[in-house]
């Protein structure tokens, strides 16, 4: 059962060794980290056996982005308080 990570799901991989070693190799020579190399592998695959991984990933992009709408307007908030309480002292 996958973990909750923030908006994104945890999940571990078991992978044999030879062929982490060839994926590692993989990565290193496009300057990326496995875990992402790996993770766009699995996308990739998605992709290719599914018709709804585009819907999949629109959902994913509109969370995404009303995450960083949450977290700016949690900043700009955080920003405006501090001033207000300033003023105050």
């Amino acid at each position: 059962m996958p973990l909750q990570h923030g908006s994104k799901l945890y999940c571990q991989l078991l992978i044999d060794p030879n062929r982490y070693k060839l994926a590692e190799s993989l990565a290193s020579q496009e300057g990326k980290k496995v875990t992402a190399y790996l993770r766009e592998l699995v996308y990739a695959g998605l992709a290719l056996r599914s018709g709804e991984y585009k819907t999949a990933q629109e959902a994913d992009e509109q969370a995404w982005r009303e995450s960083v709408k949450r977290r700016v307007e949690g900043r700009m908030r955080s920003k405006q308080e501090g001033k207000v309480s300033e003023t105050d002292a």
